[in-house]
């Protein structure tokens, strides 16, 4: 067998949660393409709640949960990770934003309750010792601020939410790890604003998830080495009303059978996949 091999388990697709909002705009074109492919191609990767409740965080595979249960699957293939495994990072994205007025952005944030903006410089800046959960806001008129709230670790999502609402339906958005806005300012003339988020860490992100609190789309990246990709799992085998025990034991002889038959590569090395 290969070091490290990925754990998969077939899991009740009730026991899954989102620890992010989710674009319900995207579980109908997937729900179409499952059912024209009949397999489930990249298994989502969860974790494990602490609270005994016998839950999972989706920390990849958010669409891929969506789709099979709105496609009412009893179950789901799923790559499990523990909470302290070290090969599990958790990322933060930034989001750049442009095609809205610079003031409009501002105006909005300003009316997040609870929100304090407070306006700093660039150069040299070093992060000042406030007690609140801090949002750079990088305009691309040259001002930048500080968007901070005091609030409880729980209220603090619904601050988070606030900044990301200000513009997400109102702009255009994408996610980067870029940290400076002069990269931007040649590819959209009509750049609005870098928004850089906190770090984020694991284990509050998974309490938060379990009481029911989820942070805003696109802000989150997890990753996991090593990743079970291209599993290509028959759908068939997962719909079926047959139990958990039958369908953990047909999975793990379907594994085995692919890696008789030598249809499992494992890739040390950082690796690009062309045929996404």
């Amino acid at each position: 067998m290969f070091p490290d091999f990925p754990k998969l388990r077939i899991l009740p697709l009730p026991s899954l949660i989102l620890h992010e909002d989710h674009d319900k705009q995207r579980t109908l074109p997937l729900v179409e393409k499952l059912r024209a492919q009949g397999i489930l191609r990249n298994p989502p990767i969860v974790m494990p709640l602490e609270d005994d409740s016998g839950r999972y965080m989706v920390l990849d595979g958010a669409n891929r949960v969506t789709s099979l249960q709105e496609m009412e699957f009893p179950h789901i293939v799923a790559q499990v990770v523990a909470p302290d495994d070290p090969k599990v990072e958790l990322q933060t994205w930034n989001h750049v934003v442009w095609g809205m007025p610079v003031d409009d952005l501002i105006a909005t944030i300003r009316d997040v309750v609870g929100i304090q903006l407070l306006p700093i410089k660039i150069e040299n800046y070093k992060m000042p010792e406030l007690d609140c959960v801090p949002v750079q806001i990088h305009l691309a008129d040259g001002r930048c601020f500080l968007a901070c709230t005091t609030a409880e670790k729980m209220e603090q999502v619904a601050y988070l939410h606030g900044i990301v609402d200000a513009y997400k339906d109102s702009a255009f958005l994408d996610r980067t790890s870029e940290t400076s806005i002069e990269a931007f300012k040649e590819v959209h003339p009509d750049l609005t604003a870098l928004i850089i988020f906190p770090e984020f860490e694991t284990k509050p992100v998974l309490d938060m998830a379990g009481k029911g609190y989820l942070l805003p789309t696109g802000i989150t990246r997890f990753t996991v080495s090593p990743r079970a990709l291209h599993l290509n799992y028959p759908l068939h085998e997962l719909s079926s009303a047959k139990p958990v025990e039958y369908k953990q034991t047909y999975l793990q002889r379907w594994v085995q059978d692919r890696v008789k038959k030598k249809g499992v590569r494992y890739y040390a090395e950082a690796t690009f996949l062309f045929d996404e």
